[in-house]
């Protein structure tokens, strides 16, 4: 009898605790996702719950991984560079697609390189193995480090989208973070990789591309080619609270400070918009 009382008392603490679990995680907020995005995120999660009762949790994982956490139910939220389109295994029309910012992409190489600009031709032609040392480009004699993110990184995808075209990049070590490889670029003899705007820093040498610089303004008129929209993405049917949280993203106070200080490009500046198979077209306002 006494032991049919413990194991009864045992089940009843058990629920309340699941209870009382299940009333705590209503709470929570778990994004996952891009790397690119993952400051800008942070950032307006730390802001944000200083006047919220939501805690918000944000991790990086790449865009593949955001998509597909998104998708199976796991997070709330799947941060991306790319659209859900693009990502093989995703089924888009199930997913709630939320621009929330742009992102430039900027090639990158060690200090010591010695250049400072290249064509497209010339990008292009390091990534897919055609040039091998610097002097053919107009730099010193000096082998040509490639440093590629992993599969399933968005930033990768939108870097080769829009630089190779189509065509395969060379077999290279592969990076996780955007984080490391800004580190590597920065340690690396001869390197080159590429890096979201945010990321870019006086460790590593950014280059034009055809004498036109990484910057906004490029960007915003598509000058500067290479980039990205950030997503966040959720399901169709879509918490309040996650709803609250996006729309605080959009807001003034988020994408006139935040999101320029961060080195992001505001929504509402682009002149420009671009599509899943990368058409260009103006916005007409």
């Amino acid at each position: 009898m006494k032991k049919i009382k413990i194991i009864i008392g045992s089940l009843i603490i058990a629920i309340l605790m699941t209870g009382c679990t299940s009333k705590k995680n209503q709470n929570n907020v778990t994004i996952v996702g891009s790397t690119a995005m993952q400051p800008m995120i942070e950032m307006a999660a730390e802001e944000y719950q200083h006047h919220s009762k939501i805690r918000i949790t944000v991790q990086g994982g790449g865009s593949g991984t955001g998509l597909s956490q998104v998708q199976a139910g796991a997070v709330a939220v799947g941060n991306s560079d790319i659209f859900a389109q693009q990502q093989p295994g995703i089924k888009a029309e199930k997913l709630q697609d939320n621009k929330v910012a742009v992102v430039g992409i900027a090639p990158v190489v060690n200090k010591k390189v010695g250049i400072d600009n290249l064509s497209m031709e010339q990008l292009k032609g390091i990534f897919t193995g055609k040039y091998t040392n610097w002097k053919q480009v107009g730099g010193k004699d000096q082998k040509i480090i490639v440093i590629n993110r992993a599969q399933g990184s968005g930033t990768r995808k939108a870097f080769e989208s829009d630089v190779l075209k189509g065509e395969s990049a060379i077999k290279a070590q592969e990076q996780d973070s955007s984080g490391t490889v800004q580190k590597m670029i920065a340690a690396t003899p001869g390197s080159i990789s590429y890096l979201a705007f945010p990321y870019l820093n006086k460790d590593v040498q950014k280059l034009s591309i055809d004498n036109v610089k990484p910057n906004a303004k490029n960007v915003e008129n598509n000058d500067w080619k290479i980039w990205a929209y950030e997503h966040m993405y959720t399901k169709k049917k879509v918490d309040k609270k996650v709803k609250k949280f996006i729309d605080y993203i959009y807001t003034k106070e988020v994408q006139q400070n935040l999101v320029k200080t961060l080195g992001y490009i505001t929504i509402h500046d682009m002149k420009v918009q671009k599509d899943e198979n990368g058409n260009i077209e103006k916005i007409q306002r």
